[in-house]
């Protein structure tokens, strides 16, 4: 091989090896915690767009919390983000501590990081979404939880990229 070549593919090498490390590409997952379901949402490996991946159906907490701490593995993700809502005073209403239960005990299934992010208003926020992108009302009948998740992970993305976090 040329020496010049190789120099080149050296120095691409480290290029590269620093643009992981700088921007520490990750997939992150989000959860939408619900009484009855749970949407889950996961971002690319930029962690700059999210994307429906599933809804749970409620069971039990702790098989709830295995099953996205499964999905948290299959997936390769870095950080789990859980969506909670918060009363007018700014402390968790009885959904936000529900989710922050459900953090605990996802915190006994995984060693994955995890990080509870206000989801205020994500599910109506997913449902305008889906009504301005032009999905019919009997296509929007359907759960709001994974969109729900995704509106929750693409705004911990947004204050991540903007340094809001």
């Amino acid at each position: 091989m040329d020496t010049g070549r190789h120099v080149e593919l050296v120095y691409l090498s480290t290029c590269l090896l620093d643009y992981l490390l700088t921007w520490r590409i990750m997939r992150i997952l989000a959860v939408d915690h619900g009484e009855k379901r749970i949407g889950v949402a996961l971002s690319d490996a930029t962690a700059t767009i999210a994307t429906p991946l599933k809804v749970v159906e409620h069971i039990s907490r702790a098989i709830d919390a295995a099953q996205v701490a499964d999905l948290a593995a299959q997936n390769d993700v870095a950080l789990i983000v859980i969506g909670q809502s918060f009363d007018d005073d700014g402390n968790p209403n009885p959904a936000g501590r529900r989710a922050g239960r459900f953090a605990d005990e996802l915190k006994n299934q995984t060693n994955i990081p995890i990080e509870l992010w206000d989801e205020s208003f994500s599910t109506q926020d997913a449902r305008a979404a889906r009504i301005q992108l032009g999905v019919s009302r009997k296509k929007r009948a359907g759960h709001q939880d994974a969109f729900a998740a995704v509106v929750i992970l693409q705004s911990y993305l947004e204050a991540r990229r903007h340094g809001n976090k």
